[in-house]
């Protein structure tokens, strides 16, 4: 059973008269570790289908299933308690408070769980070595580059262990060189954490880098490479791999 189902999903929107439809009966299976990109210009729908996936926000028909929980007939509580134990979500932005440190900003999802502080500690050591960042645990946002910056973000998308993790443009706002890193590292995450990823890009030579590659045009979701058949992407060799989660039981919290 694919770890998640989208069931002939439609959504509009309304401005004044005119009725935009950026995802029309979008059906497709995601199988649990798999790493998906998806294209599109500019307004066809790749942001707000994660937003869908990410339960932010509900389809107009269709249903969407995430192992096994029908995410679509949630309630608004029940909803909030659901991202905060299964999804992860990294932005273009980065989106850090800016007066709390990367240790601080990492913690946030882990105070919506019902763990102590010890294990909260615990769970944010392995995430800032996961993106090697451990020697900036108490850096402020303001002291760090823009690529280190990402990578708190990405640290605080995999601190719960969430089943499902969200990347909007992830490389977007970052020069040549960061953005190579930060592609690694979603690579690594993939491979080493057995992380389910989706990522919304305009760069191809990033798309590539997915198991899968998939476009939006016209409300359709078409795939455009995968299974093997597209090119390989280098990326920087990582020779410090993700730490282990295993010891500690994320996925349970």
């Amino acid at each position: 059973m694919p770890l998640i189902e989208i069931d002939n999903v439609t959504k509009q929107y309304h401005k004044g008269d005119e009725t935009i439809t950026p995802l029309r009966e979008v059906t497709l299976d995601i199988e649990q570790g798999e790493f998906l990109s998806l294209m599109g210009a500019s307004g066809t729908g790749k942001s707000t289908l994660l937003n869908l996936i990410a339960s932010i926000d509900k389809p107009d028909s269709g249903r969407i299933f995430v192992d096994g929980t029908e995410i679509t007939q949630l309630s608004r509580t029940k909803l909030a308690k659901w991202r905060a134990a299964n999804l992860g979500y990294i932005f273009q932005t980065h989106n850090l408070v800016p007066v709390l440190t990367a240790y601080e900003n990492i913690e946030l999802p882990l105070l919506l769980l019902p763990i102590n502080r010890s294990e909260r500690r615990k769970r944010i050591e392995i995430a800032l070595k996961a993106v090697d960042l451990l020697d900036r645990a108490d850096h402020y946002p303001r002291q760090m580059s823009g690529g280190q910056e990402q990578r708190v973000g990405i640290a605080r998308a995999i601190v719960a262990h969430p089943k499902v993790v969200v990347a909007d443009e992830p490389t977007g706002d970052l020069d040549p060189e960061s953005s190579s890193q930060i592609l690694g590292l979603l690579k690594r995450l993939k491979e080493q954490l057995n992380v389910t990823l989706l990522m919304v890009t305009h760069d191809a030579a990033a798309a590539e880098i997915a198991d899968k590659q998939f476009r939006l045009d016209y409300g359709k979701l078409v795939q455009t490479g995968g299974n093997g058949t597209h090119p390989e992407t280098k990326i920087p060799a990582q020779d410090t791999p993700i730490p282990s989660t295993t010891s500690t039981p994320l996925e349970n919290a």
